[in-house]
């Protein structure tokens, strides 16, 4: 009997690489969306930073001329997080479809791997049956030889 063969096999590895192609995408997405949420959060921290700068400014000796400069650095943080934030929700909507094509592609590669078990399977077992008959063959020509 001749050796297995999936049709479909070329098919099956543009399916796998698709896929290793789309990981490849998920994790770049997911590290871009990393790195937003990272500036996000340094932004953030600054912003504290200069609140905390500002209180104790207001405690100690009235410099007015730093105590504007840091209110408006506060101002000039709270547009650059909220630019960061839009920034972070791209980053997150990339994400989204990243994942929803990774999910596709991996289904798709799923489906044909298990159409070739599928077709290996009936492929055993037509190779079994086949063995199994030359068996009978075999023993029937041995036990008709036999009995002459």
């Amino acid at each position: 009997m001749t050796r297995f063969s999936f049709r479909l096999e070329s098919i099956l590895q543009i399916k796998i690489k698709l896929e290793e192609q789309a990981k490849m995408e998920f994790a770049a997405a997911k590290m871009r969306l990393n790195e937003e949420e990272d500036k996000l959060q340094a932004l953030k921290d600054r912003k504290e930073q200069y609140e905390e700068e500002l209180k104790k400014l207001y405690l100690g000796t009235l410099d007015v001329r730093r105590i504007n400069s840091t209110a408006g650095a506060i101002k000039v943080t709270e547009t650059q997080i909220k630019t960061q934030g839009f920034a972070v929700k791209r980053a997150q909507k990339q994400v989204d479809a990243a994942t929803t094509k990774l999910n596709t592609v991996m289904q798709e590669r799923k489906s044909m791997e298990k159409l070739k078990e599928n077709k290996f399977a009936e492929y055993m077992q037509a190779y079994n049956e086949e063995e199994s008959k030359q068996t009978d063959e075999l023993i029937s020509y041995q036990y008709g030889k036999v009995e002459e």
